[in-house]
C-alpha cells in the first residue's frame, strides 16, 4: 500500500489519519501494519522517529471491538513519559468513538487507576511495573487481551522492566499477539522473545539509523579551555528554538544546570533524580516553551520526545556510542532541519573515528568572538605528514642512485627529487586532489 486511503479503514481512523495529516505510511508502517492487521507476531526494528508508534496504533485500533466489554490490547512502555506519548496519540485516533482507554503508570493515584479499570477500557497504555502491579491484584482482567505490544524493548530490558512484563504476559490467553518494537535486539533478550513468540516475522528498517536530511554535525575542538567555558561561547553563538545539551551523568547535569544558571541562561534538567512530579513539571515546562535550554542524561534520548529541538549539544560523547545516534535523534524530526554540536579532545579520537564509521559526516568547526568558524580537521597535520612520506618514499624510488657515483652526485640527486616532488604537487593542484 502506498497510500493510507489505500487501506480498507474504518471511518473514525480514516478521518484522524487525515486529522494528523499522514498520507503514505513510513517504511516500517508500511510493514507492520499489515502484520498486525492479520495477527502475525512480529518484531520491528527501528529507530526513534521512524513513525513506529502509529504502525501498531493504526491496525490494532481497527481490530478493536467497541461492542465487547472487555480489554483487548495492553501497550507497555518503559517510561512514564514514553506512556504518556503513547496514550496522547491513541487519545487523538479515538475521538467521538466508543473505545475505551485508560493509562496506567506509576507516580500517580493507585486507586484511581483501579476505580478507572471499572469501566472495562478496550486499551490500556501504561508502564510494566503498574500494569503488573494491578494485574496481580486483580483490578485488569488481563486474561482477555490478545494483543500485547512492548514499545522500545531494549530499554526496557536495560531499566529491568522484562521481568515485570514476563510476570503479566504468563496470565495473558495462550494465543497472545506480541508485537514487539526496538531499536536494538540485545541477545540477552532472545530467550524472553523465543518464550512468547513462535517464529515472528522480524522487520527491520535499516541496520543503522539513517542519516537524517537537513541535519548538520559540527564538531567542536574544547582544546585548552575549560570545557563548561567552551559551552558556554557555543551556547552564546546559537540562536536556538530549543536545545538539549547531554551528560553522561546525572551529577554532571545539575553541574551544569548550576553553572549556566551563574551565567544568566535559565537551563531545565531532566534525569533520573527527579520525582515523578518534578518531571511532569518539568515537561509542562518545556512544552510551553518556558526554557530555550534543557540540560539532560541519555534517558531524554530515549525515554521522552520533546517536541521543537533544533539543536542537540553533546558536552560530553557517550560511554555508549550507540547513543550518539539517539541523541542527534532528538532534532530535525517531521521534515525540520537540525544540528548537533558534539565537543571533544584529541584523547577521544577514537570514539569520534567510530562515530564517523557510523556514517556522520562531521564539518569542523569553532567559535571565535562569538562567530562560527571552520578550523582545519582534527587529523589534518596526520594526514599531511603522511602524504609527505609519501611522497618522499615515491621521489625517492624514481631518483636512483646512479651506478657510478661522481663527485657532487648526491648534490644532484636532492636536486632531482626536489624537481620531481614540485611537479607530484604541481599536477595533484591541478587534477584537485
Amino acid at each position: 500500500m502506498s497510500k493510507f486511503t489505500d487501506y480498507q479503514f474504518k471511518p473514525f481512523l480514516r478521518e484522524a489519519i487525515g486529522r494528523l495529516g499522514f498520507e503514505q505510511p513510513t517504511p516500517i508502517q508500511k510493514e507492520m501494519i499489515p502484520l498486525i492487521l492479520k495477527g502475525a507476531n512480529a518484531i520491528g526494528q527501528a529507530h526513534t522517529g521512524t513513525g513506529k508508534s502509529h504502525s501498531f496504533l493504526i491496525p490494532i485500533l481497527q481490530r478493536l471491538d467497541e461492542t465487547k466489554d472487555e480489554l483487548q490490547a495492553v501497550i507497555t512502555a518503559p517510561t512514564r513519559e514514553l506512556a504518556m506519548q503513547l496514550y496522547e496519540e491513541l487519545n487523538k485516533m479515538i475521538e467521538n468513538t466508543m473505545i475505551r482507554s485508560s493509562i496506567l503508570i506509576g507516580g500517580t493515584d493507585k486507586q484511581r487507576s483501579i476505580d478507572k479499570l471499572k469501566s472495562n477500557p478496550h486499551i490500556v497504555v501504561g508502564t510494566p511495573g503498574r500494569i503488573r502491579d494491578l494485574a496481580e491484584n486483580g483490578a485488569l482482567a488481563i486474561h482477555t487481551a490478545s494483543i500485547l505490544v512492548i514499545d522500545e524493548a531494549d530499554l526496557a530490558f536495560d531499566m529491568g522492566f522484562i521481568e515485570d512484563i514476563d510476570q503479566f504476559a504468563s496470565k495473558m490467553p495462550t494465543n497472545l499477539e506480541m508485537y514487539v518494537f526496538s531499536a536494538t535486539i540485545p541477545e540477552k533478550l532472545k530467550p524472553f522473545l523465543s518464550k512468547y513468540m513462535d517464529s515472528p516475522v522480524h522487520v527491520q528498517i535499516g541496520n543503522k539509523k539513517p542519516l537524517t536530511e537537513g541535519m548538520q554535525y559540527s564538531l567542536v575542538p574544547v582544546r585548552s579551555m575549560d570545557r563548561k567555558k567552551k559551552l558556554l561561547h557555543v551556547l552564546h553563538a546559537i540562536n536556538p528554538y530549543l536545545a538539549i545539551v547531554f551528560t553522561n551523568t546525572k551529577q554532571n547535569a545539575d553541574e551544569i544546570a548550576n553553572y549556566l544558571a551563574n551565567h544568566g541562561i535559565k537551563a531545565g534538567r531532566i534525569h533520573g533524580d527527579l520525582s515523578p512530579r518534578e518531571r511532569t513539571r518539568m515537561m509542562k515546562q518545556i512544552r510551553d516553551l518556558e526554557y530555550q535550554y534543557i540540560v539532560a542524561t541519555d534517558l531524554a534520548a530515549r525515554g521522552i520526545d520533546i517536541p521543537g529541538v533544533s539543536h542537540v549539544i553533546n558536552y560530553e560523547l557517550p560511554d555508549d556510542l550507540e547513543f550518539f545516534i539517539h541523541r542527534v535523534g532528538r532534532t530535525a524530526r517531521a521534515g525540520l532541519e537540525g544540528i548537533a554540536i558534539t565537543m571533544y579532545e584529541p584523547s577521544e579520537d577514537d570514539k569520534i573515528v567510530q562515530i564517523e564509521k557510523m556514517g556522520i559526516p562531521f564539518i569542523h568547526e569553532d567559535v571565535k568572538n562569538g562567530e562560527w568558524i571552520e578550523v582545519k580537521e582534527r587529523n589534518a597535520r596526520k594526514k599531511r605528514v603522511k602524504e609527505v612520506d609519501e611522497l618522499d618514499r615515491k621521489a625517492v624510488s624514481y631518483v636512483r642512485k646512479p651506478d657510478k657515483v661522481k663527485p657532487g652526485y648526491k648534490k644532484k640527486m636532492t636536486k632531482e627529487i626536489e624537481k620531481f616532488k614540485k611537479r607530484e604537487r604541481r599536477l595533484k593542484r591541478k587534477n584537485g586532489k
